[in-house]
């Protein structure tokens, strides 16, 4: 195992990757501020050669998933807790990231200052577990909260989650695949209860920048 000296940055990488459900390597060149991929992708491969972190392919055509080892969770201070990747929510949570680098990028939001769906379940503790966004944040003293659905599960749970959002959160964004879709549509007639909903094709998140 090559050994090297962690500079301020790795750390932050292994904390970065301890607050995602999916973190991929162009993620981190954006929330780690390298310069370009390449470097980015060298730094990476230096912690995994130090046993730091470890790259894993678990979906045919998804680009590689980092993970902290048992090394970075102690060295970093972090939950020693394992975070189970589902691959049916792969995608989903790929999109989450790529959504929170889209406010990074338009709303200078800063992810210090976002809060992920990890750490808002950890803030509840143990006990019956609540539904949460995929993250939040806030801006101009008023608290978002960011949701990706990107398939309709159940009409009622969407509504029962644009209901709790209304009451905790000054704005809700919603992030679906297109407006010509069935969840578009419910997300459309709910503004007429609901008024701090707002609604993002996924398309605009991946051209953004």
């Amino acid at each position: 195992m090559n050994e090297i000296r962690l500079v301020d940055r790795d750390y932050r990488i292994i904390k970065e990757i301890d607050r995602w459900r999916v973190i991929q390597s162009r993620h981190i060149k954006e929330i780690a501020e390298f310069d370009g991929q390449r470097a980015c992708d060298r730094r990476l491969r230096k912690l995994i050669e130090a046993g730091y972190i470890k790259r894993e392919k678990i979906l045919y055509g998804v680009a590689g998933i980092y993970s902290n080892t048992s090394k970075a969770k102690q060295i970093a201070e972090i939950s020693n807790t394992d975070q189970k990747i589902r691959v049916d929510q792969i995608r989903h949570d790929i999109v989450v990231m790529d959504t929170a680098i889209y406010i990074n990028r338009k709303e200078k939001i800063p992810f210090s200052d976002i809060t992920t769906e990890i750490e808002l379940h950890r803030q509840d503790g143990f006990g019956i577990r609540k539904h949460r966004p995929d993250f939040t944040y806030a801006r101009d003293s008023k608290s978002i909260c960011v949701e990706i659905e990107l398939s309709l599960k159940a009409k009622a749970r969407l509504e029962k989650n644009i209901h709790d959002n209304f009451l905790a959160y000054e704005a809700q964004i919603w992030v679906v695949p297109s407006m010509n879709t069935k969840i578009a549509d419910i997300l459309n007639k709910s503004m007429k209860k609901y008024t701090n909903i707002k609604i993002i094709e996924l398309q605009e998140v991946q051209n953004f920048g």
